[in-house]
């Protein structure tokens, strides 16, 4: 009852239920909301707040700065009171076009920055396989399960986060890369991705708690890892008993430009090294799947972490079960 009656008095103000609104729309940064409702920053700060005491927004970092989005979970009083706003009040639908200025700002800039870099990335992509496919087999990986939960370390521009959307509950994309966040910002938003939510992080001390998420894909990143071992072991410790790892990256190659001009730390990975570094985490491996491309072959691993009732197999009947 306390519970509920402090966010009854959180979201019983006008501002207040007006940033509920905004904030249900996506992640959304102190400025961005004084922008649209055309506040002064104290004075929203104050209400952004209240709000997040009462537990009905979110409240997280990236570098400088702040962003707020509704609380997940919880016992969904804000989604009640949002439901019974007029669709056709007058400063509601000031507000969201305002905000669909925001957004489109953002679009702007992600755009930017992605045709800056898009020459790059065209070359490589050009090496393998058409994304399609990898995508295609990286669904067909996870299908065959419910996933409430999903974690996507080294997110980039968020695509991974736009597949799997419509097969997860809810999604989670980690970047330590400010640019590429507003590139996956504006692209989840694009897509209408609302279960999906970004934040800035390390691959090695992931912003989660343990055993949080019932899937965690490392996509194309672990080619850039100093540790490679260490990654899929924080990725580990955020797995739920039973749930899954899939990492998709390069099979050992000579493309020694792509270390030059493009930072790649590993030439590729053997499928024995990656499947070790699993079992080091606990995880059991499974066979991998290949998929060449014209230089380069693409190839998805996926490992589980065993329930308690299930341990881990010792590494020769793991490497048998990979087989």
């Amino acid at each position: 009852m306390d519970q509920l009656l402090a966010a009854l008095r959180a979201a019983a103000e006008p501002t207040r239920l007006r940033l509920l609104a905004l904030c249900a729309e996506g992640e959304l940064t102190v400025s961005e909301l004084t922008d649209i409702l055309g506040q002064s920053q104290p004075r929203v700060s104050r209400h952004l707040k209240l709000l997040c005491e009462a537990g009905l927004l979110d409240r997280f970092r990236e570098a400088n700065w702040v962003f707020y989005r509704l609380a997940r979970g919880g016992d969904g009083v804000a989604e009640h009171l949002l439901a019974m706003i007029p669709a056709e009040d007058p400063v509601v639908a000031l507000d969201r076009e305002r905000l669909d200025r925001v957004k489109r700002r953002r679009a702007a800039a992600a755009e930017a920055y992605f045709r800056a870099n898009a020459k790059d990335w065209d070359r490589i992509r050009s090496l393998h396989i058409d994304e399609r496919d990898v995508e295609a087999a990286l669904v067909a990986l996870l299908a065959d399960e419910p996933i409430d939960d999903l974690l996507d370390i080294g997110t980039g521009t968020g695509r991974v986060l736009e597949v799997m959307a419509p097969r997860v509950e809810r999604a989670l994309g980690i970047d330590l890369s400010r640019e590429m966040l507003a590139v996956a910002r504006a692209n989840l938003e694009r897509a209408g991705a609302r279960n999906c939510a970004i934040r800035q992080g390390d691959m090695y001390q992931l912003p989660a708690p343990s055993a949080s998420f019932d899937a965690v894909v490392i996509h194309q990143v672990l080619h850039y890892a100093e540790r490679p071992g260490r990654a899929i072991a924080e990725a580990a410790r955020v797995l739920r008993p039973g749930g899954r790892l899939v990492v998709a990256d390069f099979a050992p190659h000579e493309l020694e430009f792509l270390r030059t001009e493009h930072a790649h730390r590993r030439l590729g990975f053997a499928d024995g090294e990656i499947m070790e570094f699993c079992r080091e985490a606990g995880l059991t491996p499974r066979k991998p799947v290949h998929l060449p491309g014209n230089e380069l072959t693409v190839v998805l691993w996926l490992a589980r972490k065993e329930s308690a009732a299930r341990p881990p197999l010792p590494a020769h009947d793991a490497r048998e079960v990979a087989r």
